[in-house]
Parts: C-alpha cells; sequence; structure tokens
C-alpha cells in the first residue's frame, strides 16, 4: 500500500472503483477460484449451488484474486470463505459487516464481499447490518436465508414465519419476521435485490449488478435447508408453480407475470398501495413499469412487500433498487486528502494525548 492516499481517490462515485482493484495478469477460471478446503455442508444444501455461482462468476470481474475478500460471520454460509481461493476471514456472530466496513474503508485496492445468514446478519448482527447499508460502503453482502437457523440444528430464526414448530418454538414461534428486503431499503441501502440458489442464470445476474453498483448492494438469496427446513421455498422453484408465484422484475419493463404474463401489478389511486390484478384491456395501461433507479423508495418497498410471508406467493426477485449514492470510503479519502493538504500527517501521540489535560489534586 502505497505511502500517500493515491489508492483513496474522490470523484469516483461510479463503476470507476472496480477500476482501483488491480487486475489479473492471467486469463481466470472457474477452477481458480477453487481452494483445496473439502466443501462441508449438508449433501443437497443450497449453499452448494451459491458456491458454484459465485465461483463461476469471479472470473468475470478480472481482479487478482489477492485483491479480493469474502468476510463471514458465524453459521452455516460463513464457512464460504474457506472455500474460496481469495482472501477471507471467518470473523465474529453478527459482526461481519462491521469489519468488511473498516477493511473497504481503509483498502481501497480490494474487492471486500460479506457473506451471512438470516440468523447471523438479522438477529445478532442486525445492527451492524444497517449501519453499513445507512453508510454505504463500498462492499458487497450476501445474504443466505433459510428461514431457520442451521448450524445450531434447527431453532427458529427472525426470517422464520409465524407459528414456525422447531426445536426453540415447540408451539410455534410468536415472532413477527423480518423482510430482509424490506429492511434493507429501509435503512436507504442503494442497491437491494433478492434471488434463489437454485435459478444459476438469474444468480448469476444479480451478483453482476451487485458487483457493479458503487456502494453497498445487498442481496438476499432464498436458499434451502434440506436438513432442517426442506421445501421452504418449493414454491419459488417447482416450475409450475413458480410460474405463478414468481414476478421478476427488469428495470423498464412492465411488471407482469404467471402464464402469458397474465397477472401485473398496478398502484391503487386512492391509497398508493400495489396490488396484483389480472391483466386486461381495460387496466393494461395502469400495469406498473419497474424502476429500479427511483430516488425514491415507496415503490421498492411495496413491492418488497408484495409476497405473503407464509405461501410466498407474489414474490419479487431481481434488483428492487439500485441508486447512486455518495460512496462512503470515497467522502472518507476526501477528508483524509483535505486534512494532509491543510495540517500536513498527522501525530498520534498528540492526538491520543488529545488537548484537555487534568490534574489530580489528592
Amino acid at each position: 500500500m502505497p505511502e500517500t492516499n493515491e489508492l483513496l481517490q474522490p470523484g469516483t462515485e461510479t463503476n470507476e472503483l472496480l477500476q482501483l482493484v488491480p487486475k489479473s495478469e492471467a486469463k481466470q477460471s472457474m477452477k481458480d477460484f477453487k481452494s483445496d478446503q473439502e466443501v462441508r455442508w449438508c449433501p443437497g444444501c443450497g449453499d452448494y449451488a451459491v458456491l458454484a455461482a459465485v465461483q463461476g462468476f469471479m472470473p468475470e470481474l478480472g481482479l487478482a484474486k489477492e485483491n479480493i475478500v469474502f468476510v463471514s460471520g458465524i453459521g452455516c454460509s460463513s464457512r464460504f470463505p474457506y472455500y474460496m481461493n481469495t482472501y477471507g476471514m471467518h470473523s465474529i456472530h453478527g459482526r461481519a459487516p462491521a469489519i468488511a466496513t473498516g477493511l473497504a474503508s481503509s483498502r481501497r485496492d480490494l474487492s471486500v464481499w460479506v457473506v451471512t445468514g438470516d440468523g447471523d446478519a438479522l438477529s445478532i448482527g442486525g445492527n451492524h447490518l444497517i449501519h453499513a447499508l445507512r453508510r454505504n460502503v463500498n462492499l458487497k453482502i450476501l445474504l443466505f436465508n433459510n428461514r431457520i437457523y442451521g448450524l445450531t440444528k434447527g431453532q427458529y430464526s427472525p426470517t422464520s414465519e409465524v407459528g414456525k414448530i422447531t426445536k426453540s418454538t415447540p408451539m410455534g414461534s410468536l415472532d413477527s419476521p423480518f423482510n430482509p428486503v424490506s429492511l434493507a431499503i429501509g435503512a436507504e441501502a442503494s442497491f437491494v435485490a433478492r434471488t434463489v440458489d437454485s435459478d444459476r442464470k438469474h444468480l448469476t445476474s444479480v451478483l453482476r449488478a451487485a458487483a457493479d453498483h458503487p456502494g453497498t448492494a445487498l442481496v438476499e438469496i432464498y436458499q434451502n435447508c434440506n436438513i432442517f427446513n426442506d421445501g421452504a421455498f418449493e414454491v419459488l422453484k417447482d416450475r409450475e408453480q413458480a410460474q405463478e408465484a414468481v414476478i421478476r422484475l427488469e428495470h423498464g419493463q412492465p411488471i407482469v407475470f404467471g402464464t402469458d404474463n397474465a397477472k401485473g401489478v398496478v398502484r391503487d389511486s386512492l391509497t398508493g398501495d400495489l396490488s396484483v390484478v389480472a391483466v386486461t384491456e381495460e387496466n393494461r395501461s395502469r400495469i406498473l413499469v419497474h424502476d429500479a433507479h427511483a430516488a425514491s423508495p415507496n415503490t421498492a418497498f411495496a413491492l418488497s412487500r408484495l409476497a405473503d410471508a407464509d405461501t410466498l406467493h407474489h414474490t419479487p426477485i431481481g434488483v428492487l433498487r439500485s441508486v447512486e449514492r455518495p460512496v462512503y470510503d470515497t467522502q472518507m479519502a476526501e477528508q483524509l486528502d483535505t486534512a494532509i493538504e491543510q495540517n500536513g500527517k498527522g501525530d498520534l501521540s498528540a492526538l491520543l494525548a488529545g488537548n484537555d489535560n487534568w490534574t489530580v489534586v489528592g
């Protein structure tokens, strides 16, 4: 790392932030990103599909492996860094966003990714997650949501539905679940998306969009735990059911779905709420056109609330929101440059000693 602040150049709130990360001199393949560690997830776990998608996608970035970092917390998904042939850190329960924030802010020559689960991110780590999102640090957060605690053997999680019977809720969960996408939009996240572990093409397209985004990108990945919560997202994976349940969002396109796109999303002229209707010639002009770049988060939030927590019917997937906001690391770099320009290099000893000195008289 150079002594000067040359890696912390201001004015790069575009995809140019990726240009700060050194490129790979050799052509890369999926094999280059596979580590020599034995993958230790339960057979059939959805994590395998996500791992394969990420390993397959990484060569597209063309970045040097030595400048890519995966930071995780605690949980099944948090074993991810072991299986990536990059730098990585299996950190502290819920604290991965905080650790990644420090890393991304101080080392602009790194591409920083956070891998977390619904329990790790939304329970003990909830506070760290929302502050990373509001700050808009240049990092990417992959939130694996299987709606259960897998590593600790099947307790209900912050995303489990009301009435969920688990080892820790034998009479059914009383907690109202978090909607991670709604939470992220409410925390002013500049990029929010949702995808499914088993849809490799869609998952890869969302990862690509997240990597291109300057600032914090949160991607919720519905991931099946076939041991403790098998089939939680079956309605979104079964070909026939998914056609009627999944709403695939595409920026600039009408929000329609179902057989022959017979269903669509409209806005109530009185309440402003969104609802699903059968598309007719009379209401076709009212069908909402998806605008992922809208400055207001209102429509993105309303879209995130369409899905019923129990049945998951009318679940939007894709990029719900992608807007430009000042990037925290870039702003911090500008302050550092200004401070150095005005005051020269700082004196750490003087900073620690401070200006207020007290004499204690016995």
